[in-house]
């Protein structure tokens, strides 16, 4: 290997990608990924496939924007089709679906409500209409709010956090294991979160806590009929949710605590997604996979 090919392949990951502080910002719900200031890498010029997937049909919640994107742009280059779930950011969601057929896969693109369990049956009978089959299971998309005191936090806000991110995984789970064969698996979202609760965020903190529990009970569950359950712990990653749920200040800083020092980018959690939908990972299952910049999660 050449010395400019070794400098390609080895890289310092405290200064492989936009360093704090970024420009004071913020959305309205749930954001966009156009006015992010800079713009999330999703992978979109970096992720190489190999066919690690090929052949397979995913669901990935939450694809429009921000690591469902990165997951999606990842699993077409690997060789799967895609069904891009999100609630109804139809911009955002398009560019996602270019991406996968730039890869020269299938994409069919789903709004909804995934907070209604008849919308997360309708989304698995879409997926088997479309594409025949049902391998990968990407439970994503979230909701999170920034709160000072716990009585700032309304009952409504408490019920949104939890039907949008933990009742939809049990929704969608329930619907998609019948129609999943031996092989097939399940990957949730979950967060630092779960392990370091961010006490301005407490709703949310307390349903990645609750992912990371039903990802390890779901898993022995369904193991005899060779479905893995696994989940990704991301820590701070620079996606549309971050504006649009942060006061600009926290924006500004976001990511400087960690010991890499810097948010994430969406396209650094891609790899994890694949390698838990991948034959690699067959081994695997009720693991927690943390994607941290370096915080722990013991």
């Amino acid at each position: 290997m050449s010395d400019k090919e070794h400098d390609v392949a080895i890289q310092n990951p405290t200064a492989d990608a936009p360093q704090p502080p970024q420009p004071k910002q913020q959305q309205d719900m749930p954001g966009h990924t156009g006015d992010m200031r800079p713009r999330p890498d999703h992978g979109e010029e970096s992720y190489r496939g190999s066919g690690r997937l090929s052949g397979m049909a995913a669901i990935i919640t939450g694809a429009d924007s921000g690591i469902g994107r990165a997951v999606a742009i990842a699993y077409a280059r690997e060789g799967a089709d895609v069904l891009i779930s999100y609630y109804d950011e139809h911009e955002d969601a398009q560019e996602t679906a270019r991406w996968v057929e730039e890869a020269g896969r299938k994409a069919v693109v789903v709004a909804g409500d995934i907070k209604q369990e008849a919308h997360c049956k309708e989304l698995i009978e879409k997926a088997m209409a479309e594409f025949g089959r049902l391998d990968i299971l990407v439970n994503n998309a979230a909701h999170q709010a920034s709160f000072e005191k716990i009585e700032d936090i309304s009952a409504e806000e408490w019920d949104v956090t939890f039907r949008t991110n933990i009742y939809s995984q049990f929704y969608l789970c329930k619907a998609a294991i019948p129609r999943m064969k031996p092989g097939s698996s399940i990957v949730n979202t979950t967060s630092i979160n779960a392990k370091n609760p961010s006490p301005h965020l407490l709703a949310y903190a307390t349903t990645k806590g609750a992912i990371a529990n039903f990802t390890a009970g779901l898993a022995g569950l369904v193991a005899e009929q060779g479905i893995r359950v696994n989940a990704v712990a991301p820590g701070p990653i620079w996606t549309p949710l971050i504006p649009s749920t942060m006061p600009p200040e926290a924006v500004e800083s976001f990511g400087e605590n960690t010991p890499l020092g810097r948010a994430g980018q969406p396209a650094e959690l891609a790899p994890a997604y694949v390698m838990l939908a991948s034959r690699e990972a067959s081994y695997i299952t009720g693991a927690v996979i943390p994607v941290t910049g370096g915080r722990p999660m013991l």
